[in-house]
């Protein structure tokens, strides 16, 4: 168990557990505050993400910055990493075997970020964090506790370009976390 974010980060980097490696451009380890107490979960980098090695920085990315703003943070405020580190091939959704071998990853940022709120962007992050049945267009933004963290699941920013009807129901979600934001973190705050 790496016992600090650049030992855990320079494990992840050189990681060989599954055949994504085979094909990453980058590692996409994850960006934002390490001392935030919201985390948010996607389900893997795309092209743009696999190109410069951060999360959600293309045009999915961009939306996800907006939404942030409409609450009145920054991404530089919270943590966003994914569920598998390197991309999928055309975008696929990552396979199960390929969920399984990063999955330590992401529980250690966790261990070491000690989240209050965790946000799930997408379906996939949410059967792999909240419920493994879980349907994001019932379940969407409501409020889980687990292992004493709130987590929701809202849309993945880029369901909601390719859908915009479903971007009202986005921002409700995204004010209902303000408010929770705001009742239970001390350092991170939403206006």
């Amino acid at each position: 168990m790496a016992d600090s974010w650049e030992a855990l980060e320079k494990e992840c980097l050189a990681c060989r557990e599954c055949s994504l490696c085979e094909t990453r451009k980058n590692v996409v380890f994850g960006v934002g505050s390490r001392e935030s107490e919201v985390l948010f979960i996607g389900e893997g980098p795309g092209a743009n993400e696999d190109e410069q090695g951060e999360p959600f920085v293309g045009r999915a990315g961009h939306l996800l910055d907006d939404m942030l703003a409409i609450i009145g943070l920054k991404r530089e405020q919270v943590y966003i990493a994914n569920i598998v580190k390197c991309r999928p091939p055309e975008n696929r959704d990552p396979l199960g075997v390929e969920q399984d071998a990063c999955i330590g990853y992401l529980r250690r940022q966790t261990a070491l970020l000690r989240p209050k709120i965790i946000v799930c962007l997408g379906r996939i992050a949410a059967m792999k964090i909240i419920r493994e049945d879980f349907k994001i267009t019932r379940e969407h933004g409501q409020w889980f506790e687990k292992a004493g963290v709130q987590m929701m699941a809202v849309y993945h920013p880029a369901a909601l370009l390719r859908d915009p009807r479903r971007r009202p129901e986005a921002f409700d979600d995204f004010k209902s976390l303000q408010k929770k934001i705001n009742e239970l973190c001390e350092h991170t705050r939403a206006e």
